[in-house]
């Protein structure tokens, strides 16, 4: 049965998240002042490393990049501003 979880995240710009096998990235956002994503998820099924990019605005991002955008979320009331894609 699949349920909705919860990914704490690091500000940083590359990290592994393990999360169960299909599961699919719905949103990311700040809860608490931590970056946070929710994912739907069969909980049963084995876990993989899903790997994670994070993008300050204005920083550079490579041009043989490629990857899923997941969404924007912003720190120290919207001073800092990140962006996160799936790779």
């Amino acid at each position: 049965m699949e349920s909705i979880f919860k990914y704490q995240l690091e500000t940083t710009d590359e990290q592994i998240v393990e999360m169960p096998l299909g599961a699919e990235v719905l949103t990311v956002q700040v809860q608490n002042g931590t970056p946070c994503i929710w994912a739907r998820v069969n909980p049963e099924f084995a876990k993989l490393q899903y790997r994670f990019r994070i993008f300050g605005t204005g920083h550079p991002i490579e041009d043989d990049f490629v990857g899923k955008y997941i969404g924007t979320y912003q720190l120290q009331n919207g001073a800092l501003v990140f962006h996160v894609w799936q790779v």
